[in-house]
């Protein structure tokens, strides 16, 4: 597919996804947002690919809302702007949905939605150089469509702050409130997300899918009855699968499971 508003490189098993507005900051438009879409869609449906990295060209990662697209939706009817607000949702949605582990790579201002983008994704890795902000209040509006995935990271007391403040928010303070799991200094950024990278690829596939489904399933869950059976079904049936088999085995014979090695020979 051919996008306007995107790069999509591939190295090795992993997919880097590139915004590509770098005049107005990978600022969010109706294009963006539907090529984001269905870009990650496609790349998710990929079994080749074993990691999605999402960066932004130039200087910022993602400064938000395109202002001139926001003042012509604001001025829209209200069935057209609801709709665009819903496809706004769906792309934050669509990213935090993947079963390929999603990076996000952060040199710059990642702002408003930017900064939702980022809680969308499973990993994060900043330059010291980046900085957050749910800057909405700033502008009239409020941080609607990425506040369950950016009060999901950084939590309900710290979002009381952040939505009602719009403060600037440094790499390392986004490491503190478990926005960002990596701070590293900009010439260093890309190598410490290809070593994620690397140590995503020596894993099972088929397990770090159900991992991903495991946390979602047990997270803000009670310690019940109920949720102890469950572990104990998903354990029993992934034990069970070709995959796990392998895994075990090469891990007694000391080698490189096979999924490791069909990954590298399709690179």
């Amino acid at each position: 597919m051919e996008y306007k508003t995107l790069n999509i490189e591939r190295r090795g098993a992993s997919a880097w996804i590139w915004m590509n507005r770098p005049d107005v900051h990978n600022a969010f438009d109706e294009t963006l947002i539907a090529e984001l879409t269905a870009a990650f869609i496609a790349i998710d449906a990929d079994a080749s690919v074993r990691a999605i990295v999402l960066g932004g060209a130039g200087k910022s990662f993602s400064a938000g809302a395109d202002l001139n697209w926001m003042i012509r939706l604001g001025a829209a009817p209200l069935e057209d702007n609801l709709a665009d607000a819903r496809n706004l949702a769906n792309l934050f949605r669509v990213i935090s949905n993947c079963s390929t582990p999603t990076i996000a790579r952060v040199q710059g201002a990642a702002l408003g939605g930017g900064m939702g983008l980022v809680a969308a994704c499973d990993i994060c890795v900043v330059s010291t150089k980046a900085q957050f902000a749910t800057s909405e209040v700033r502008l009239g509006i409020i941080p609607a469509a990425i506040s369950p995935y950016v009060v999901r990271a950084i939590g309900e007391r710290q979002a009381y702050r952040y939505f009602q403040t719009a403060e600037r928010i440094s790499g390392e303070r986004a490491r503190e409130l478990g926005l960002a799991h990596e701070v590293a200094a900009p010439e260093e950024l890309d190598a410490r997300v290809q070593q994620i990278v690397d140590a995503i690829v020596a894993n099972g596939p088929l397990a770090q899918a159900a991992s991903t489904d495991l946390i979602r399933a047990v997270a803000n869950r009670p310690i019940d009855d109920a949720l102890v059976e469950e572990t104990a079904q998903r354990i029993a049936k992934l034990r069970s699968t070709p995959e796990a088999g392998e895994g075990l085995k090469a891990f007694i014979e000391k080698r490189a499971p096979a999924w490791t090695q069909a990954k590298q020979g399709d690179a």
